[in-house]
């Protein structure tokens, strides 16, 4: 069987299974910015400012004291289904080396990119599998400075478990885009068997989040270590095999589709999509997640974007008109801050 149905009986003992209906919890959020064309990722400069990378656009904006402006426009971005610019990262070296790093689509392949502002890209990873689905995209540095990057299986999904591919993987890499020391493949390839990464986020003892959208069953958070193999295409969701790692959490895809992830205050917030809500789960000590709650249920749309602000506060991106069945408002795209 290509995807393992198992009942609740058989699941990890840490996984956790978050019902239908489940109820949203209330919180307060203002507005950071608002008529962004699909604002896919947030990360922050030292100066306090943001940057913004547009998918629809390929613009970087800033943020900066309620202001918002173009500071560079990535040439050569395709913007097919999921595709376009999607991520951005910060060097933790900026202040010396003055790098940004962006994910983003072409013609040919999705590729990483390192770049100065108002200086030319420099490609240090490409032949990531494009489609117009599946594609991942997600850039942040983990606390050990090296850079790592979500990918999807662009549709093929041998390609998962295949670990010559780019696809449906998580990536580990140095600053120049080379393999990290240590990886477990001798490549870039850091963790495999994953249908489409959105999500890449560390707790305060260093542990890896990842969320991840499965196909048709159940959506996923994955606690990430290195050379695991986590399903799919085995697997969607929990797996019997015992080579395959388990989720931590999983979700009906009406309710999550999961994509930014960020560990705030203890909890670990996972923003839904077709879900249209903010999941809030507590880590435990040993890193596992406490059963989920819901909270801005229904009340911005789609949200893609969970990223912790220099002034302590949330910050939440929307993709209302993202066409993936979106109900934009006339302002949309917007940024909003929050204290969960």
């Amino acid at each position: 069987m290509k995807k393992s149905q198992i009942t609740a009986l058989l699941l990890a003992v840490f996984l956790v299974a978050v019902p239908q209906g489940a109820s949203a919890v209330p919180i307060a959020a203002t507005e950071v910015a608002t008529s962004l064309r699909v604002p896919w990722a947030v990360a922050f400069l030292p100066d306090k400012s943001a940057l913004v990378a547009e998918r629809d656009t390929g613009r970087i904006l800033s943020i900066k004291g309620g202001t918002v402006r173009e500071v560079a426009k990535i040439s050569g971005v395709q913007v097919n289904g999921e595709g376009g610019l999607l991520g951005i990262a910060v060097s933790p070296k900026y202040t010396t080396d003055r790098y940004i790093y962006v994910y983003y689509t072409t013609e040919l392949d999705n590729r990483i990119v390192r770049l100065r502002l108002g200086e030319s890209p420099k490609v240090i990873v490409k032949g990531i599998p494009v489609a117009g689905a599946q594609i991942g995209g997600r850039l942040a540095f983990g606390p050990d400075g090296f850079l790592y990057a979500g990918t999807g299986d662009a549709a093929n999904s041998d390609s998962a478990q295949d670990p010559k591919s780019l696809g449906g993987k998580i990536l580990r890499m140095t600053p120049d885009g080379k393999p990290a020391p240590g990886n477990p493949f001798r490549s870039l390839v850091y963790s495999m068997g994953h249908r489409n990464v959105q999500g890449l986020a560390w707790d305060a003892k260093g542990r890896m989040y990842a969320s991840e959208l499965g196909q048709q069953d159940l959506d996923e958070v994955n606690l990430i270590q290195a050379g695991k193999n986590y399903g799919w295409p085995e697997c969607e969701g929990p797996c019997t095999n015992k080579k395959y790692v388990n989720p931590l959490v999983t979700w009906a895809v009406d309710q999550a589709s999961p994509s930014g992830i960020a560990v705030y205050k203890g909890n670990l917030y996972v923003t839904a999509l077709r879900g249209e809500r903010l999941w809030k789960s507590k880590i435990k000590t040993d890193g596992t997640l406490a059963k989920p709650e819901a909270i801005l249920k229904g009340t911005y749309g789609r949200l893609r974007e969970a990223v912790v602000a220099p002034d302590g506060k949330l910050w939440i991106a929307t993709t209302n008109r993202d066409g993936n069945g979106g109900t934009p408002r006339p302002t949309d795209d917007r940024i909003i801050s929050t204290d969960g």
